[in-house]
């Protein structure tokens, strides 16, 4: 049974880290049940500290996930229109064929919706749309650090209970 939860705990890890780039997966959340199959096994001792608060770090960065990039938008004087369309673009460049359409589709969504708002100011939606991008790379860049953050976590408790697998 100890290989199964290192086994799957290992693939959530994984999982976790992908998640971090692909906004349809929650990266945080899934590495933190990667963490928790690991401390299931019986030959890991159990810290609730530990699982309680890098629980509390994976709600935490998903809900700030989704306020990022609209806290983005409107920083660099996007409208409701610009975050609408941030998120549609992100909806659709996820499921649209093209090469980096989780990028592209924000980016283009936050301008499009800006210029439904205001069909003059293109610098104002291009700086929205900018602010989209940038918000959403720094939502991305804090998911991947924390995923990573967990992987070492992961990888440390099995590295110090290795004799007990192998």
């Amino acid at each position: 049974m100890e290989y199964f939860f290192l086994i799957t705990g290992f693939c959530f890890m994984i999982i976790g880290i992908l998640g971090s780039f692909l906004p349809v997966l929650p990266g945080p959340p899934i590495s933190w049940i990667g963490l928790l199959l690991l401390y299931l096994s019986p030959e890991i001792e159990n810290n609730y500290w530990v699982l309680s608060i890098t629980l509390v770090i994976a709600i935490t960065i998903t809900v700030l996930d989704y306020i990022i990039p609209a806290k983005g938008t409107k920083r660099f004087g996007g409208s409701k229109y610009g975050i609408w369309g941030t998120n549609i673009g992100l909806i659709i460049g996820l499921i649209a064929p093209i090469p980096f359409g989780f990028l592209i589709g924000p980016f283009l969504g936050a301008f499009i919706g800006e210029m439904t708002y205001d069909t003059k100011d293109h610098n104002r939606a291009l700086k929205a749309a900018t602010g989209s991008l940038i918000g959403f790379l720094a939502g991305t860049f804090i998911k991947f650090v924390i995923t990573i953050a967990y992987l070492g976590l992961f990888l440390g408790l099995v590295w110090d209970n290795w004799h007990v697998w192998f």
